[in-house]
Order: structure tokens, then C-alpha cells, then sequence
């Protein structure tokens, strides 16, 4: 019986090489695929590091997003995944979390949801937990700076009122934006999210504070209060 057995990456035409492609055309035409199984450097006995990682990427419908909520137990399920290669996953999946945060330090003028939703997308997008967030903004709606107020569990955390003014206070902010993630992936705001956003107002009103929107983070989309009415 003719059996055809599964070519090793070294036996691959050289183009086809994860590495070889990215030194011959470049690190932008490699599938998300083949940028993983560099990462992953091998794959089992069964599979070449490509194919692995399609696997694994498959197993999260191919979102860059939810392999990054994953944890090192779930990457470790597959075979040719020990600690070491999930330990790499994690650390480079978080190296490109941190470099889309050192390039969303805005020094324009924050003009719409969209905006605000770029600053603390690369931060809250894929957190397995919720944290709470500001944006402080000048008179002119230009950026100052960002904060965490709180970090909890996957069904909530506690915004202080006092934590959240006592930031913008010290930033000198004349307006902030309030942000949150939801770990579930649901974009609607609870009514105890309705209810933090109404106590804030008036709070900022007290202070000459302007709360200028509640943004929630769910993955890689965002529900915004003001576009939907509710500020």
C-alpha cells in the first residue's frame, strides 16, 4: 500500500520555510500561521510547527484575541506543547500587546469614541478579568494621560468614586472618559453600569469635571454610552 508521509519543514522548497519566506519577502506576508510555528520552532511527530500551529489558532477560530485570553494549561493541551513553548506563545503574544500600547500615546485631540477606544483597546481587548480605566483629557480634549482605577474578577470590579476624581484631579483634567472591559464578549452595559456612568456626571459636575463617555471594552469591539444616548 502506498502510504505518502508528512514532509518536514527542512525537506519544504525554501520559499516556503516560515523563516526562509520571512528573510526572502519579509515578516508582513507570513499567514499568522507561519509567524506562530517560527515562535513554536517545531512541532510533533505528527505534525510540522505549521501545521500545529494552525491547529492551535483553529481551536480559538483563528482570533489573535482569544489565543491571548488563553492560559498556559489550554496552549499545553496540545501535542508539542510543553511549558517552554506556551511560556514563548504568552510572552510574545504580551510583547505585542505592549508595543500596540507604546504606539497609542496620543497627543491630539480626542474627537470621538473610536479614539478613546484605540487607546485602551490594546490593553483591555483580551483580559480574561475586568479592569476599569480612565482618560484624563485638557480643556481642548487632548490627551494627558491614561489610568487603571481597578482591577477584579470576570463578573466585575469596584469603580471608587473618590479613586476615579482624585486621578484627574492631580492630572489637572477638565474631562474624562471612563472605561471598562467586559470578559464575556457582551457589548451591553449592566444597569450597574448605568448606574456608575449617572453617578460620575453628576460627581464631575461637582468638581468642573466633564465625564465625556463610558466606553466598554468587549474583545475587539467597544460600546460607547455617548454615541448611544446615554451620557
Amino acid at each position: 500500500m502506498f502510504t505518502e508521509n508528512k514532509l518536514s519543514i527542512k525537506f519544504w522548497a525554501e520559499e516556503d520555510r516560515p523563516r526562509e519566506k520571512l528573510l526572502l519577502k519579509g515578516k508582513h506576508v507570513l499567514s499568522d500561521a507561519e509567524l506562530l510555528a517560527i515562535i513554536l520552532g517545531s512541532g510533533n511527530n505528527e505534525q510540522t510547527a505549521v501545521e500545529l500551529a494552525r491547529q492551535l489558532l483553529a481551536s480559538v477560530q483563528n482570533d489573535l484575541f482569544e489565543l491571548g485570553r488563553r492560559p498556559l494549561d489550554y496552549l499545553m493541551q496540545f501535542k508539542g506543547i510543553g511549558e517552554a513553548k506556551a511560556i514563548a506563545i504568552a510572552a510574545t503574544i504580551e510583547l505585542g500587546r505592549r508595543r500596540a500600547q507604546a504606539e497609542n500615546k496620543p497627543q491630539h485631540k480626542i474627537i470621538n469614541d473610536k479614539a478613546a477606544f484605540e487607546i485602551l483597546s490594546p490593553i483591555l481587548s483580551d483580559l480574561p478579568h475586568e479592569e476599569f480605566w480612565i482618560i484624563c483629557l485638557n480643556r481642548n480634549n487632548r490627551f494627558i494621560s491614561k489610568h487603571k482605577i481597578s482591577s477584579g474578577g470576570i463578573a466585575g470590579t469596584i469603580a471608587d468614586m473618590k479613586l476615579i476624581f482624585n486621578v484627574a484631579i492631580k492630572e489637572l483634567a477638565c474631562g474624562i472618559i471612563l472605561c471598562h472591559n467586559h470578559p464575556s464578549g457582551n457589548l451591553q452595559p449592566s444597569e450597574q453600569d448605568k448606574k456608575l456612568t449617572k453617578v460620575a456626571i453628576d460627581a464631575g459636575k461637582l468638581l468642573d469635571i466633564s465625564v465625556l463617555d463610558h466606553i466598554i471594552v468587549a474583545h475587539n469591539q467597544y460600546y460607547s454610552f455617548a454615541s448611544n444616548g446615554e451620557m
